[in-house]
């Protein structure tokens, strides 16, 4: 296995932004928004918070927030603009050592960086979620009409390939709906939803700038949404909520 540099990763490059404004503004609202009617009780594990961007949404609605992240400069920046009883762990997945069960445990945009994804599913079910809880996992999808138009443009090779920019931030593999149900399925965790977050046809690049101006409305936001709901493989992401 190769040993990554999770500080490094997270950094801009030239061609490629780790995060977007996109991803802060437009995607953790619509997160939220597609978790909150399965959320169970008031304690939540959140695998991976980068710099707590998401986890300042989730403070709104968890009481007890547990946070395990690889980078210990993301956790510094993470803990100056959260709760301060929010606990932060700084490991990997791979050596984390957990002494209770959750009954919600959030992973958002995390699972695609992991060297081996379904040995981590594996000890979400069987060390860290409880008995009646949910896995909320999102991922970025494939098949994004933002992606397939830039497989036509010839940017991309293929709706799944990790392109060298993706790869130098820490992504291992690019999923579909197949693929991510197959990962899912091998760690013994069962599928009890499935979904889209956000139909999108823009690259994040494109949607940061016209978040920019006055073009784009709630109304047509909320639109991309919905009809993300009726055409989940065409979102931004795609979200499986799991169960033992």
């Amino acid at each position: 296995m190769e040993k990554r540099n999770y500080n490094l990763e997270y950094q801009d490059t030239i061609s490629r932004k780790y995060v977007y404004n996109f991803d802060f503004d437009v995607m953790h609202h619509y997160m939220l928004r597609a978790f909150l009617p399965h959320i169970k009780s008031k304690d939540v594990l959140e695998l991976g918070c980068f710099k707590g961007e998401f986890t300042k949404r989730i403070q709104e609605v968890f009481t007890e927030i547990v946070c395990v992240e690889a980078s210990d400069e993301a956790i510094e920046a993470a803990k100056e603009k959260l709760r301060k009883d929010i606990r932060f762990i700084h490991s990997t997945f791979e050596y984390v050592i957990l002494h209770k069960k959750f009954n919600n445990i959030i992973m958002t945009h995390v699972l695609e960086h992991l060297d081996d994804p379904v040995f981590i599913l594996s000890r979400i079910k069987n060390e860290w979620l409880s008995d009646d809880g949910y896995l909320f996992l999102v991922c970025p999808n494939a098949n994004a009409p933002s992606r397939q138009i830039a497989v036509k443009m010839g940017l991309i090779e293929n709706n799944s390939a990790v392109t060298p920019a993706e790869h130098n931030h820490g992504h291992r593999i690019t999923y579909t709906f197949d693929t991510l149900e197959r990962d899912v399925k091998k760690a013994g965790l069962k599928i009890e939803y499935r979904s889209g977050i956000f139909f999108k046809a823009l690259s994040n690049f494109q949607w940061d700038k016209l978040l920019q101006t006055d073009i784009v409305s709630k109304e047509y936001l909320d639109g991309c949404f919905e009809l993300g709901q009726q055409y989940p493989e065409l979102c931004s992401s795609i979200f499986l909520l799991c169960k033992k």
